[in-house]
């Protein structure tokens, strides 16, 4: 055979199948690479993660406003200030005679008043912090604060309209008629014999500026109309004098 020819036939080979092996390749590829997409997996959507929830703010008694009218009072309002001030109240708040609080003896604590001075009109609120005053004739103590408010601290005492707001407990509850306060727990202690073999009797110890005092109280009535009888019946059949109704706050 011609050499030649042998090598022209090898040259002639070879460059028709470098295109076909290009062309193979290339499709495998294309085959590949399709087959990928095809099967690509699709990306799941995460939902995002919720806020954290506000935290909830501690549970108050809520103030209860009331009608107009509901209670009203007319008396007669005094004050105190320095003796007292910095001092523990009934309620075991601190009295602040800068504040707007007041001693009162049958509402419950925390109640809201409306004070009026009936010599000026003049009026302010009041929060009821305090048990008093403690003199036969007065209605309400105010702090040093609500008497400038109402122009009374001049005078000491003033005619005044009472009436009730709102409060963030009932009106109902227990009652007592205070009788006596002694200076010595002996004196309060005979007292509270003689008394107990009729009514239940309590005795409150009381730190006040001037010394502890011990004051005596009688009976245990649901309604302040009720205890208002009972404090005019002691004093017909047992002569006291100087009586007093009072709350019973907590355990007595």
């Amino acid at each position: 055979m011609n050499p030649k020819r042998i090598h022209a036939d090898r040259r002639n080979c070879f460059q028709f199948t470098y295109p076909l092996r290009w062309h193979l390749y290339m499709g495998v590829l294309l085959l590949f690479g399709g087959a990928g997409c095809a099967h690509k997996p699709a990306r799941a959507s995460v939902p995002a993660p919720p806020a954290p929830a506000a935290p909830s703010a501690p549970a108050v008694p809520p103030e209860r406003a009331l009608a107009p009218g509901t209670y009203v009072e007319r008396g007669v309002a005094s004050w105190y200030g320095a003796p007292f001030h910095g001092r523990q109240s009934s309620s075991g708040e601190i009295f602040d005679m800068n504040r707007f609080v007041a001693a009162h003896r049958t509402l419950p604590f925390g109640s809201i008043v409306r004070v009026t001075n009936l010599n000026n009109g003049k009026h302010t609120e009041v929060r009821i912090i305090d048990r008093g005053p403690f003199i036969e004739g007065r209605l309400i103590d105010l702090s040093l604060a609500a008497a400038h408010a109402i122009d009374m601290v001049g005078t000491g005492v003033a005619p005044v309209r009472v009436e009730l707001v709102s409060s963030t407990s009932p009106l109902t509850g227990a009652f007592s008629v205070q009788v006596g306060a002694f200076q010595q727990r002996k004196n309060a202690d005979r007292l509270r014999a003689d008394l107990s073999r009729r009514y239940p009797v309590f005795v409150q110890d009381y730190a006040a500026p001037a010394g502890r005092l011990y004051r005596v109280r009688v009976g245990r009535l649901a309604t302040q109309q009720a205890a208002e009888h009972f404090a005019a019946q002691l004093t017909r059949e047992r002569g006291f004098h100087n009586t007093f109704v009072v709350r019973l706050d907590g355990l007595q």
